[in-house]
């Protein structure tokens, strides 16, 4: 079978294709699926860039999506032929968070999915969406999850929110789905232009340039009749929380996700207390949470938006496609 691996210390020229000995039966409790698509993150991209040091000769990609081609002894949950897609935290079935480092995520802490035939524990993975393309399921991992959770276990969303989205990547472009399907009212932001018109299309109630609108919280909160929003997807981090807490209101919900503006700086935490508002950090959920998004999404119809897909083999240019930052969505691997 065709795998990835990745030659410490990590660079895009260091991805290998490999050819590898198909990884046999399953046994107890396990499935052996045939991976057919994964989806890049962030996340995924800092592991290949050798940003976040990993194992020499590790596999990438902590997303997959495919098929169940056997399964084992005591297995009733899945059948031949089902239709599956991995979990980021593949210990965290349920219950509050208890994972607070990547040990056990595939793609960093152990082998991921950039391969085509893997064996794991029935348990790592949840059915797919009824009716979703392979790279339409892959996207739900890591992107599709962290804005579920956000929005829906920890914000409690309900009809009439008002939502502020940051920029046009997965999580982002998740939650305003999300948020419009439920019911809440979308505030979204980029620096494109050409992307603003795009989440237009998609049903963003207001959207905001934040190149020509440097302050934007405080149109944030023009926009809210000097409320703020109930929701912030905060996915920049220090370089944009500070007018996130400007345009949330009172006593908010700003969800901590990304790092994407770097990993310290000043945060204006006498203006968060006066707002009273809750800052909460988060890295994707458990199993529950996305066999509940599963329902959801089948419910609701959604479908992700997918910017570009490359065959396996092209796995870098993939990567520099993501690095350059021009894509829309998501971008997905098909193998």
């Amino acid at each position: 079978m065709k795998v990835v691996t990745l030659r410490s210390p990590g660079g895009l020229d260091q991805l290998e294709l490999v050819e590898r000995g198909a990884p046999g039966e399953p046994g107890p409790g396990e499935i052996r699926v045939r991976i057919h698509a994964s989806s890049l993150n962030f996340h995924d991209y800092g592991v290949v860039s050798g940003k976040m040091p990993t194992e020499d000769g590790r596999i990438p990609m902590s997303d997959g999506a495919g098929v169940v081609e056997a399964v084992g002894e005591g297995v009733d949950e899945f059948a031949v032929g089902d239709a599956v897609v991995s979990t980021f935290f593949p210990y965290w079935l349920d219950g509050p968070a208890r994972v607070g480092d990547f040990r056990t995520t595939p793609g960093d802490g152990v082998d991921g999915y950039a391969r085509e035939q893997v064996i794991r524990p029935a348990t790592w993975f949840t059915h797919a969406p009824k009716g979703y393309r392979h790279e339409e399921a892959a996207t739900l991992t890591t992107a599709g999850l962290t804005a579920w959770r956000a929005l829906v276990v920890d914000g409690n969303l309900k009809a009439g929110d008002t939502v502020l989205t940051l920029g046009t990547g997965g999580v982002s472009i998740f939650a305003l789905q999300f948020a419009k399907a439920m019911g809440a009212r979308v505030i979204s932001t980029s620096s494109s232009d050409a992307k603003i018109e795009r989440l237009q299309q998609l049903g963003a109630d207001h959207t905001i340039n934040y190149k020509a609108e440097p302050e934007w919280g405080k149109k944030v909160k023009a926009l809210t009749d000097g409320k703020g929003v109930d929701h912030v997807i905060e996915v920049g981090g220090p370089g944009t929380l500070p007018q996130s807490i400007d345009g949330v209101r009172i006593g908010g919900h700003i969800s901590l996700i990304g790092v994407l503006t770097g990993r310290g700086g000043e945060i204006p935490t006498a203006k968060l207390m006066a707002k009273q508002a809750r800052l909460q950090g988060l890295i994707v959920g458990s199993r529950i949470h996305q066999q509940e998004m599963v329902c959801g999404l089948e419910a609701s119809g959604i479908r992700p938006i997918i910017d570009s897909t490359f065959p396996l083999e092209e796995i870098a240019d993939a990567f520099r496609h993501e690095e350059a930052g021009r894509h829309f969505g998501k971008i997905c691997l098909s193998f």
